[in-house]
């Protein structure tokens, strides 16, 4: 079985965030919690003072993506472009490991 291939999605989120939208902030934060706990998303990043958000997507096609971003609540507020991955390197993969012997 492939391993799933990794996609960015950049969101543009609105200009003036509505009380409403900010209720929302909760779930958001819960889904996004259980996509990391279910390998789904590797990484999330909020900058509030350019109104953008990233995250890195594990899904098998852009298709299982659209699907995913779609279960956030937030989804619906923002515009969002998916850009298919070569590769996405973090701390956490490239971190050397030691051994004891």
């Amino acid at each position: 079985m492939s391993q799933p291939t990794k996609f960015m999605v950049k969101f543009n989120l609105t200009e003036n965030f509505t009380e409403a939208q900010y209720d929302l902030v909760p779930q958001q934060r819960m889904m996004v919690g259980e996509f990391f706990s279910e390998g789904k998303l590797a990484s999330y990043t909020l900058s509030l003072e350019y109104g953008k958000l990233w995250a890195v997507i594990n899904a098998g096609s852009v298709m299982e993506v659209v699907e995913l971003i779609n279960k956030l609540p937030l989804t619906q507020y923002m515009q969002y472009k998916i850009y298919p991955l070569s590769f996405h390197q973090t701390m956490e993969n490239s971190t050397m490991t030691f051994s004891l012997n």
